[in-house]
């Protein structure tokens, strides 16, 4: 099978879909006037799928919306198929695009989903009881600032994990300055400990 006919085949869904529904997805979003397949509240559990049925989730500018990320996080890991992907876009919280929309009802970091990293630390384990890895973290900035090249050294702890610290240090010191734009988040669901794959975790506290 080639890389295109698995890719047809996987189950995807768009989590809050709008207009613009990620091509063979199922959309599911509040609104009856979108392109979405199943009209559903978000902010209600459980949603109308059963467990382990997606190979990708899609939210694309949703989960900034939504009231419980914790809940809507736990959500997503039960319908979510054990090694499948779930894929965030978000604005950074030093974006004015975060404060703008009065629907934003959280401002979000490049950490923000530490809680769920299968390596979190000890003390924050009762947050939630899935496992999430992470698998990418990108961070747009402003094209001034991408053409200095600051979004390459940002981004450079996905190529080089040890490089970490270089995020951490703009986003505690310099972020305000240089300000974020958006946050992509790609996550691996982790249900079966003989399903991990051999690639790096990035994102504990």
């Amino acid at each position: 099978m080639s890389d295109r006919q698995a890719a047809r085949s996987l189950k995807i869904l768009d989590l809050g879909c709008g207009k613009h529904k990620t091509p063979g997805a199922i959309g599911i979003d509040i609104n009856p006037k979108t392109d979405a397949d199943v009209i559903h509240d978000l902010n209600q559990f459980p949603y109308p799928f059963p467990d382990n049925e997606f190979d990708l989730i899609i939210g694309n500018q949703v989960i900034e919306h939504l009231a419980d990320i914790p809940a809507v996080m736990a959500e997503l890991y039960r319908i979510a198929k054990p090694g499948a992907r779930i894929i965030l876009e978000t604005p950074h919280y030093t974006d004015v695009a975060s404060f703008c929309d009065p629907t934003h009802r959280h401002h979000l970091t490049s950490e923000s989903f530490s809680y769920f990293s299968e390596k979190k630390k000890p003390e924050f384990a009762f947050y939630s009881d899935i496992t999430l890895r992470t698998r990418v973290i990108r961070i747009t900035l402003l094209r001034f600032w991408r053409l200095l090249g600051f979004e390459l050294l940002i981004n450079s702890p996905n190529r080089f994990p040890s490089l970490r610290f270089i995020r951490r240090f703009w986003e505690a010191y310099l972020s305000f300055i240089i300000r974020g734009k958006t946050l992509h988040f790609e996550f691996e669901v982790i249900k079966d400990q003989r399903q991990k794959s051999p690639a790096h975790d990035e994102s504990a506290p």
